[in-house]
């Protein structure tokens, strides 16, 4: 969850680490806090406030500290309240801490070591960093190994001790860090996003291993006493992909880079029209082996998976369950030798999909994960990995994760209906030919924005809105109503239309806004039906409809008409349509739409 950075070389560091905290706000947003040692006289000032990195800003511009090594904190709250007191960076003694995760057994810690009195804060970090200073001697490496050994839980560990002047130290178990040598200096953070400025080739901190970090070197060593050599990776991210290019928000600008994202994500993989997995190291074998498909992934991620849910069962008539990683691990799952689990995650660290991945593995399960940052532990943990191409996503709600995800996960069924005899050459052919016209059709619903902004109008004020369709359409109007109750806050909930009369239908009364989604040609009459329902009840109905299906229904419904697609790939324009919805009445509600409340970008713990 939590955002952390840390810098020591010959850069001044408050800037620095400023600068890099807001490129990581997305992570948690609830306080922020910097600690700097002074060059002149090696003491440690610690600066925090409630609030974002532009309010410490100006704090920290009060007081001039010349400091060339300093650690730095963005927290999404978990342990404590969204006060001062529990910001970080925490200091006890000689150490100085900054955490990411959760120490599940800090109760019993503070009753063991007799703490209560030390602790000023709420949260289990500061009980780390009592802990620190309860065993430094000055070895700082056996201290940070024997409190490691102390912890329960998940963490990201980044710590300064005051005798040792120009030196971070860090460890992890599970939560991530990553790690870049500068030009002028070496410097660790949570994720990607803080390095490409500085950096282009960086490593994934190994766990359970101490990271030591000083001005022009480094050293990793285990806790065998072994000097641990990383794996170096390459950035391929440009550094102008990290700023807003002159939209108002990083989720607009996301939204709209959805054609080059999708082309990016599936160029490589489309060889003489068909679809291909040769540069991705995924055999043939992995794909007609398996009996059974388990996908597990968590919100965003887990409705990519829905749909392709869909498309497996059309086209190749084969078992697959699509499990919430939350709760995959606490309900039995059926997984054996036989399931191919495919693990879905834009970060590739949402730790509830990191444990379903281990859990499938121990049970002899093959895995292949869909993910878009390269080295994440997903990664290291799967046996073949599947990237997206989406580049940073920088805004909380997701949006071009989600179509990149859609789109490898396309292809697959595609190369899979190949291989399993289910489709013909020439059906693969033609199924390739019509996936290769998303691009143009998500571009068209881009240059029609401004209809949907105008549509988004009508549910400023709502404060209940129900979305219904059938079949693929209900997948992703789960997806939609998701992106509408994270940026905007309306309370929007969507039903398979033919489960109003079960219940939902109760809830609609007179105005009360309903978003119906219409692609799919055999589903229509019946989707229509379900729509003159809530109608006939007084709701304020808004259709989104496949082009050629329209025909009068202008005259009836605010209309949103979506380019014309086969049926199955209609969920590509059909999403970032309601993506625009979302985001369009968050704005226009001035709200932060890059940072919706109580939300992080990245889950790092259960």
């Amino acid at each position: 969850m939590c955002g952390i950075v840390g810098y020591t070389g010959a850069k001044d560091v408050g800037q620095l680490l400023l600068d890099s905290l807001e490129l990581l706000e997305h992570r948690g947003y609830d306080s922020v806090g910097i600690a700097r040692v002074e060059s002149v006289t090696d003491n440690v000032h610690i600066h925090k406030c409630v609030g974002r990195v532009r309010d410490l800003r100006t704090e920290c511009e009060k007081e001039i500290i010349p400091s060339t090594c300093g650690i730095g904190h963005t927290r999404w709250a978990t342990h404590g309240g969204v006060q001062k007191k529990n910001a970080h960076p925490h200091r006890c003694g000689q150490a100085t801490i900054v955490h990411n995760g959760i120490v599940e057994n800090y109760r019993q810690l503070i009753e063991d070591y007799e703490l209560q009195e030390q602790l000023v804060s709420e949260t289990d970090t500061e009980v780390v960093a009592a802990l620190l200073d309860h065993y430094y001697q000055g070895d700082a490496n056996k201290t940070i190994q024997k409190v490691a050994g102390k912890l329960k839980g998940t963490y990201a560990l980044v710590m300064m001790f005051e005798d040792q002047p120009g030196a971070i130290y860090a460890i992890r178990n599970v939560s991530p860090i990553v790690v870049a040598e500068c030009e002028e200096g070496i410097m660790l953070a949570s994720d990607l996003t803080a390095l490409g400025q500085f950096a282009k080739q960086y490593f994934v901190m190994p766990e359970n291993v101490v990271l030591k970090m000083e001005a022009n070197r480094m050293t990793l060593v285990g806790f065998d006493g072994n000097v641990v050599e990383p794996e170096i990776l390459t950035l391929d991210w440009e550094m102008q992909s990290l700023g807003k290019n002159g939209y108002p928000f990083y989720m607009e600008k996301e939204i709209m880079e959805q054609p080059d994202t999708f082309m990016a994500t599936v160029k490589d993989r489309i060889v003489n029209g068909l679809p291909d997995f040769t540069a991705d190291d995924v055999p043939d074998e992995a794909l007609t082996a398996c009996k059974r498909i388990c996908v597990v992934a968590c919100g965003t991620a887990w409705h990519a998976g829905l749909m392709l849910q869909a498309l497996v069962k059309s086209v190749l008539h084969m078992r697959i369950d699509v499990e919430l990683a939350s709760e995959f691990i606490y309900s039995d799952p059926i997984i054996n030798e036989n399931t191919l689990l495919i693990a879905v995650s834009q970060s590739g660290e949402t730790v509830d999909t990191l444990e379903a991945v281990k859990y499938a593995k121990k049970r002899g399960a093959k895995c292949l994960a869909v993910l878009n940052v390269r080295g994440s532990a997903i990664a290291r943990e799967s046996d073949y990995v599947l990237y997206t191409e989406a580049g940073p996503e920088i805004a909380v709600a997701s949006t071009k994760a989600y179509t990149t995800q859609l789109a490898v996960m396309y292809l697959l069924v595609a190369k899979m209906a190949l291989l399993r005899g289910e489709y013909s050459l020439e059906e693969t052919r033609h199924y390739m030919e019509e996936f290769q016209r998303v691009p143009e059709a998500i571009s068209q619903i881009l240059e029609r924005r401004k209809e949907i902004h105008v549509i988004a109008k009508n549910v400023l004020e709502a404060k209940d809105l129900f979305m219904i369709g059938r079949g693929m359409d209900y997948s992703t109007l789960l997806e939609g109503s998701l992106k509408l109750k994270e940026v905007s806050y309306i309370h929007s909930e969507a039903y398979a239309a033919g489960e109003l009369k079960h219940g939902p239908i109760a809830l609609i009364a007179q105005g009360v806004p309903v978003v119906a989604l219409v692609t799919q040609e055999k589903l229509m009459s019946k989707e229509l039906s379900n729509i003159k329902e809530v109608k006939a009840r007084g709701a304020s109905v808004v259709l989104f409809i496949k082009q050629s299906l329209a025909e009068q229904l202008k005259e009836d419904y605010e209309v949103v008409l979506l380019p014309d697609l086969e049926d199955k790939f209609m969920a590509f324009p059909a999403a970032v349509a309601l993506q625009l919805l979302a985001y369009y009445v968050s704005s226009d509600k001035g709200f932060d739409v890059d940072k919706p409340r109580n939300l992080a970008k990245v889950v790092t713990v259960e």
